[in-house]
């Protein structure tokens, strides 16, 4: 009994439950900025999504069943995962030409 503890213990310890530092992301010009970013698998995390541009953005992903509206000059977090490793698109749904790509490893 105290072999498992002691184990429940230290895989506790060293997986973590939430990342320590937020995804950065920005929106310019019709383009995210970086287009694809990583996050770690089995993991919650928060994004930063800034918008970086004239007009009002609606990031969107249909993977991760995730929409906010940030305004002009606004930067908005939003928590994701835990998720299983995989690609998970995302885009402007205001101008869907504007596509980036989260990869979960």
């Amino acid at each position: 009994m105290k072999t498992l503890f002691a184990l429940l213990l230290f895989i506790a310890a060293v997986s973590p439950l939430a990342a320590d530092e937020p995804l950065r992301l920005t929106l310019r010009d019709h383009k995210f900025v970086p287009e694809q970013i990583e996050a770690p698998a089995h993991v919650k995390f928060k994004l930063l999504i800034k918008n970086d541009s004239a007009g009002t953005i609606e990031w969107e992903s249909d993977e991760l069943d995730r929409e906010e509206v940030i305004e002009p000059g606004e930067e908005r977090g939003i928590f994701l995962g835990p998720l299983d490793p995989g690609n998970y698109p995302f885009y402007d749904d205001r101008h869907q030409a504007t596509k980036g790509l989260l990869i979960v490893k």
